[in-house]
């Protein structure tokens, strides 16, 4: 029954095991509860509308993920896109998040039309293999480089960019902590390991004063505030289609790295490169999309948290199930999920970024490999966007390989993909 409904298979990996990946996926996710109503709340939109719209969104994408796609990956409101959302759409371009939520809908709809003709899938194989290997390794320093953050291990430097926070006390403390704690549990073999880590490191907040626990039931605030709000007349404007093309540009390669990196580090890839299931997972993200918008929330995407669930075993659709499962507990335990401090799930984030070790599979002897594959690696974290990452990676071996007469290795979906990557920076 399990198989059938999650492709659960018994000889691959045990049902405890999923469950602990689907709580730990959940909980490295569970920000994005506090985050995601926080900067959406800045154009305007009611808080808590949009605490329970973010929950619901994010249930119903996963659960769809868990059986139709079967693929254990958590999806919700992409970091990233909701800060275009708010910050550019919104408070800078001066539009309402009524115009905005309309352009994530358009861009849904699209993504849904995409996926049916199989144009996403065709993108995706049209990367080659040592750019694929170099996305996960991309992934996991970028990852880590986000848990770094979130526990304030690395903090802003005006001077250099970035630098060594104080790790002797606060939240860089406690994600020190738990970096040392969940490294133990893994070298030792425990089985959850990182959920473990998780748990142990906000048990050791308690008493830092880093960890707040405001009771735990509440009832959730309604979505009517925000529930199916559009603003239909501009959506043959010039605005709009600038608008719904960074959606869609980001949200796709976004959810292609995210896609690509992890199954190849859980080593779910078929010997001919294939992704199971990618075209299902492709329409999960494009559905899920189009009913955030009508929801009220900023674009869906399959997120790189879910390395985590991954990491700790997850291989099928019954992971994204329990982790669905979390999301919908959570509308009514808000106050216990959300006092799992970010300094708590940053060890798993940082650790997470072993997914690097794909790297392996790079032919560095191999300049016209290696270097764009060095370039896909190195901006992801860089430029905080693995988007731009398989962007610049994807030009620069179009070009390297052109220039140098390797023509045989370019095939005619590349240079398709290369002329769109360089266009979309004019524009």
């Amino acid at each position: 029954m399990l198989e059938k409904l999650f492709g659960f298979n018994p000889r691959e990996t045990r049902v405890r095991t999923e469950i602990l990946a689907g709580i730990t996926t959940f909980l490295t996710m569970a920000y994005i509860l506090a985050v995601n109503p926080n900067i959406l709340a800045a154009t305007g939109m009611d808080k808590g509308a949009l605490f329970t719209t973010t929950v619901i969104a994010s249930a119903f994408a996963t659960l769809l993920m868990a059986f139709y796609a079967k693929l254990p990956f958590g999806l919700a409101p992409g970091m990233g896109l909701n800060a275009f959302f708010a910050y550019t759409v919104c408070l800078t371009l001066g539009y309402t998040w009524q115009f905005a939520l309309t352009a994530v809908l358009l861009e849904g709809i699209i993504f849904i039309l995409l996926t049916v003709t199989n144009l996403r899938e065709k993108i995706v194989d049209a990367l080659p293999l040592s750019l694929r290997n170099a996305i996960g390794a991309g992934i996991g320093l970028f990852i880590a480089f986000i848990g770094l953050q979130n526990a304030g291990i690395i903090v802003n430097n005006d001077a250099t960019l970035i630098s060594l926070g104080n790790i002797t006390s606060g939240s860089a403390l406690l994600g020190i902590i738990g970096l040392l704690i969940t490294s133990i549990l893994l070298v030792k073999k425990v089985r959850g390991a990182l959920l473990i880590g998780i748990l142990l490191t906000t048990v050791i907040g308690i008493p830092m004063g880093l960890t707040h626990l405001d009771g735990v039931l509440s009832t959730p605030p309604s979505i009517e505030p925000i529930f199916f709000r559009f603003q239909w007349e501009h959506i043959f404007t010039k605005e709009m289609v600038i608008v719904v093309f960074t959606f869609l540009f980001v949200d796709m390669f976004d959810t292609i790295g995210t896609l690509v990196g992890v199954t190849t580090k859980a080593g779910m890839v078929t010997k001919d490169g294939k992704i199971p299931h990618l075209k299902q997972a492709f329409l999960v993200d494009a559905i899920g999309t189009t009913a955030g918008a009508m929801l009220g929330t900023s674009t869906i995407t399959t997120f790189v948290e879910s390395a985590s669930g991954v990491g700790e075993g997850g291989r099928s659709g019954l992971t994204s199930f329990v982790t669905a499962v979390c999301f919908l507990l959570s509308l009514f335990l808000a106050p216990f999920f959300l006092a799992v401090p970010g300094a708590a799930t940053a060890p798993v984030l940082i650790l997470v970024g072993l997914m690097m070790s794909s790297v392996k599979k790079v032919d560095f002897l191999d300049y016209s490999e290696a270097i764009p594959a060095f370039i896909c690696i190195i901006f992801m974290p860089l430029a905080y966007s693995i988007s731009d990452g398989i962007v610049l990676g994807m030009i620069s071996y179009v070009l390297i390989n052109l220039l140098c007469g390797h023509t045989k290795k370019l095939t005619p979906a590349m240079y398709i993909l290369a002329f769109i990557f360089v266009f979309k920076f004019f524009l």
